[in-house]
C-alpha cells in the first residue's frame, strides 16, 4: 500500500568556516533534515581551488563513511538530501550538482521544482551544456554557469529571471558560500552563525539543522535575496523589483518541516497546536480520547484535546522504518497494509469514543485502514479530524503529493469521503481557520493544492498530465 503523505522534494544545506570540519558539520545539518528527503544525499567541499564532491543513494547515515568525509576537505561545505520530483531516484540524480565551464566551477543543491525545466534543459543544451542527469537542478546549475557577469551575484540575479518555479539554494564556489531564494520564497532557507565562530556561517532548509552542530538561527532568508558569505563576511543582493512578493508553501507549516523549526517567525509545534485548537472550535466532538496519527499530527491533536477537555492519549505506535525497506513484504504482509506500519494500544481505546487527528488526507488509501484497526482494537466510534483544509489540486512546485484524478477530495464531497472511510464523522480546518492558526493573512502563502490558484503560471503539458478532467465533488 502507497504511503498516503505528500512527500518534500529536498533538503539543503551550507556551511563557511574556515579551521572546522566542513564535510562533517554537513553531514550532521543533513542528518537533522532527513525528514525532507530519503532517497539520496551528497556533500561538495571547497578548499579554496578545488571542488571535491560525494554523493550516495540512500539515508544520509549510510550514506556516507570516514573515509568519505576524509576525501571532502575545505573550508566551505554544501549538502543534499533527496526526494525526486523531477528526475527519477537514481545515482545519477544525485545532489549536489558539479558543473564546469571554462575556468568557472559550482556546485549547487536545489531544494523545489522549476516549472519550466524543459525550456531551461534546451536552453542550456542549445548553448553546449552536456547534462548527466535528468533533474531540473543541474539545467539551473549550467544556466547560472553560463550566463555572463562580472560576478557571481550578478550572474546568479540574471539567470533567476530564466527560472520559474520554486527554488531555494545552496552555491558553493572555490571562494564563498551562497545562499538563493526563488523571488515568491515558496520554500524555507534561513541563515545561522556558528556559536563563539566570528567567521562560522550556516545556511540550511530549516532551522532544526542549526542546533546539532552549534550553530544559532539569524534570521530567515527573505524571498528573492541571494547572500554571499566569504573572507568579507556576509553580504545581502536584493531586487527591489521582488519586494512585497510572497507565496510560502502553507504545508510547510501543516506538515512538511519539522515541529521545532522556525518558518515565519513562528515555532511550528506551536502554529500546529493552534491548528488543533481551530480545528476543535469548528469541528468539536462528543468523545472520550483525542488520538494523533503520529508523528506529523500530535501537535495538533495536543491542541485539539486542550481546547476540548477531551484526554489527549497516544494508541498509535508508528513502525518507523517499514517504508525504508527495499524488501518488499510477501502478499500475506502485503494485504495486512497499515498494520505493517502501526501497532495500537488497545486499553487506550477500548469502549471509548476516539478523535483521531489527521495532518491530510490525500489519496485516503490508509485513512479507512486505520479507522478500521481502530475499530479492531475495541474504539466504539471514531471521529476523524484533519488540521488542514482538503487537497484537492496537485503540487508543481516541488512536492510530490498526487495526479487530481488520485485526490479524493477532487472526486468525492466531505459527506462521502466520511463513508469512504468508515468514520463516524469527518472535519477538516477551513482555509480561514488554518489562516487565523498560522496568524497572516492568506495572500502570503502558496494554497494552490487547496484552492487550484498557482502563484506561478504551470505549462499546458504538465497540467494535462497531472489534472484530468475530474467531477466537482458534490457540496
Amino acid at each position: 500500500m502507497r504511503d498516503d503523505r505528500p512527500r518534500e522534494a529536498c533538503g539543503v544545506f551550507g556551511v563557511y568556516a574556515p579551521g572546522r570540519d566542513v564535510a562533517r558539520l554537513t553531514f550532521f545539518g543533513l542528518f537533522a533534515l532527513q525528514h525532507r528527503g530519503q532517497e539520496s544525499a551528497g556533500i561538495a567541499t571547497s578548499d579554496g581551488q578545488q571542488l571535491f564532491l560525494r554523493t550516495s543513494m540512500g539515508l544520509v547515515a549510510s550514506a556516507f563513511t570516514e573515509d568519505d568525509l576524509r576525501a571532502l576537505p575545505g573550508f566551505i561545505a554544501i549538502g543534499h538530501t533527496r526526494y525526486s520530483t523531477t528526475g527519477s531516484s537514481v545515482p545519477v540524480n544525485a545532489g549536489p550538482f558539479l558543473v564546469r565551464q571554462g575556468n568557472d566551477v559550482i556546485a549547487v543543491s536545489h531544494n523545489g521544482n522549476l516549472v519550466n525545466s524543459d525550456a531551461v534543459r534546451a536552453a542550456v543544451t542549445a548553448r553546449g551544456a552536456t547534462l548527466q542527469s535528468t533533474t531540473d537542478t543541474e539545467a539551473l546549475a549550467w544556466m547560472i554557469v553560463q550566463t555572463p557577469g562580472p560576478d557571481w551575484p550578478t550572474r546568479i540575479r540574471r539567470a533567476m529571471t530564466d527560472f520559474v518555479g520554486a527554488y531555494s539554494l545552496a552555491i558553493l564556489t572555490p571562494q564563498a558560500l551562497i545562499a538563493v531564494r526563488d523571488p515568491l520564497g515558496i520554500r524555507p532557507l534561513c541563515l545561522g552563525r556558528l556559536a563563539g565562530e566570528p567567521n562560522g556561517w550556516v545556511i540550511a532548509s530549516e532551522s532544526c539543522a542549526f542546533g546539532p552542530i552549534g550553530a544559532e538561527m539569524v534570521r530567515e532568508i527573505e524571498p528573492g535575496e541571494i547572500v554571499v558569505i566569504d573572507h568579507e563576511g556576509v553580504r545581502s543582493y536584493r531586487d527591489p523589483d521582488w519586494a512585497g512578493q510572497q507565496a510560502t508553501c502553507v504545508f510547510e507549516l501543516i506538515y512538511f518541516a519539522r515541529p521545532d523549526s522556525i518558518l515565519l517567525n513562528r515555532r511550528l509545534a506551536i502554529v500546529r497546536q493552534r491548528m488543533g485548537v481551530e480545528l476543535w472550535r469548528e469541528h468539536p466532538a462528543e468523545a472520550d480520547v483525542v488520538v494523533p496519527l503520529p508523528d506529523s499530527a500530535t501537535p495538533a491533536a495536543i491542541g485539539y484535546a486542550m481546547a476540548s477537555g477531551i484526554p489527549y492519549a497516544e494508541a498509535l505506535v508508528k513502525n518507523r522504518y517499514i517504508g525504508r525497506t527495499f524488501i518488499q513484504p510477501d502478499q500475506r504482509l502485503r494485504e495486512q497494509g497499515v498494520k505493517l506500519k502501526f501497532n495500537v494500544v488497545p486499553e487506550v481505546i477500548e469502549g471509548k469514543r476516539v478523535v483521531l487527528v489527521d495532518d491530510t488526507i490525500v489519496r485516503g488509501t490508509t485513512s479507512r485502514p486505520i479507522v478500521e484497526l481502530l475499530r479492531e482494537h475495541g474504539a466504539r466510534e471514531v471521529h476523524m479530524r484533519v488540521h488542514a483544509p482538503p487537497i484537492r489540486f496537485p503540487c508543481y512546485l516541488g512536492v510530490d503529493m498526487a495526479t487530481r484524478a488520485e485526490l479524493i477530495a477532487a472526486q468525492l464531497s466531505v459527506a462521502q469521503i466520511r463513508e469512504a472511510i468508515g468514520a463516524d464523522s469527518l472535519g477538516y480546518l477551513s482555509l480561514e481557520g488554518l489562516m487565523r492558526a498560522i496568524g497572516l493573512p492568506r495572500e502570503r502563502f502558496c494554497t494552490a493544492c487547496l484552492t487550484g490558484q498557482y502563484p506561478v503560471p504551470v505549462p499546458e503539458a504538465d497540467r494535462a498530465r497531472r489534472e484530468p478532467a475530474v467531477a466537482s465533488p458534490s457540496r
